[in-house]
């Protein structure tokens, strides 16, 4: 599975899902980091990935350009917290995210 990790998220969280053994990159890998969300978009449906993000736009912006490919969200729904605490939050539940992206789900919360 491919995943274009947002800038509110650390990069922390695109290596650890690369090393659970999938395609994860951090938008700050592509010097993306000022990236506007319409862009990031764009590059989540250019790798084919699901964009992981703390943003509540991606939802909205699903809804606008729903004619077009549209890439996965998973949605982290979890307050500001620390590295370690976000990597226990999410790690856990990715082989069910995993699941849900390859079942052909859009949008995915994680709370």
């Amino acid at each position: 599975m491919k995943f274009l990790v947002d800038a509110q998220l650390p990069p922390a969280l695109a290596r650890a899902i690369v090393g659970e053994g999938h395609d994860a990159v951090h938008v700050c890998d592509l010097d993306m980091t000022s990236a506007s969300d319409n862009e990031v978009w764009d590059e989540g449906r250019r790798r084919g990935a699901a964009i992981v993000t703390k943003d509540e736009d991606f939802i909205l912006l699903g809804r606008v350009k729903g004619g077009q490919t549209v890439p996965a969200v998973v949605w982290i729904r979890i307050g500001n917290c620390s590295r370690k605490a976000l990597l226990a939050a999410v790690l856990p539940v990715l082989p069910t995210i995993v699941e849900m992206l390859g079942s052909g789900e859009t949008v995915i919360e994680v709370r």
